[in-house]
């Protein structure tokens, strides 16, 4: 046998001897290993243990100084937005009662145009129930109809009368005319109504020209007693 043939035997055998190395030394390598790079990891300084739990954070002046402003604007932000949403929620509320307030009185001005007209119509009628002569009674008929056709429309439109008749002189619905002294009524009270008032649901439309009581002199309470 050449010696060629010799070597060419134990490079085989030592690759078979290679191959059939068992499970049980590769795992022993990789054991090793990872022991050995544990423990380089230990050696190795500034390396960071996670299962211990880090220290409480110190911050350098500045920062500090910094956290307190960007802590002071948070709340400025805050205080603000509660302030806007305060008045937003008051703008919707505002817009709601001007929205019902635009319906609720949408005819005034239809109204109070037409209210002249009322008043012609009471004067034609007074004129009427004070004539002698029976030959007007179909005109007062007539006078009348359309008198209560029109009262009752501005009515259910929501037209009011302001009854002011024995009432306290009130300046929110009256409008004193005159005064006139008198022992038959208090001081202050509307005695006469020279031109009814109306009001709108709840707003005045036309206040109510009114006679309010004062009292007499007292030469005229003497007369009056005799």
């Amino acid at each position: 046998m050449s010696k060629e043939s010799k070597d060419t035997k134990s490079e085989v055998s030592e690759e078979v001897e290679a191959a059939s190395t068992g499970p049980e030394e590769v795992n022993v390598e990789v054991v090793e290993d990872v022991e050995s790079a544990e423990k380089t990891s230990e050696d190795v300084p500034g390396s960071i243990d996670t299962e211990e739990e880090q220290g409480p954070v110190t911050l350098e002046g500045n920062e500090f100084k910094n956290l307190e402003e960007k802590a002071e604007k948070a709340s400025e932000y805050w205080d603000r937005f509660v302030r806007l949403n305060a008045e937003f929620d008051n703008f919707k509320k505002r817009a709601a009662r001007e929205r019902g307030e635009a319906v609720k009185y949408a005819n005034e001005a239809l109204l109070e145009r037409l209210i002249p007209t009322l008043d012609h119509f009471e004067m034609a009628m007074s004129a009427v129930n004070n004539a002698q002569d029976n030959s007007i009674a179909s005109i007062k008929m007539g006078i009348e109809m359309v008198h209560n056709q029109l009262k009752s429309t501005l009515q259910d439109a929501g037209l009011q009368e302001i009854d002011a008749l024995g009432k306290v002189f009130d300046p929110v619905w009256h409008e004193a005319v005159s005064q006139k002294e008198t022992n038959k009524a208090k001081e202050g009270e509307v005695i006469e109504q020279a031109r009814k008032g109306y009001k709108l649901n709840d707003r005045l439309i036309r206040p109510a020209n009114v006679v309010v009581a004062k009292p007499a002199s007292s030469g005229d309470s003497e007369g009056e007693a005799s």
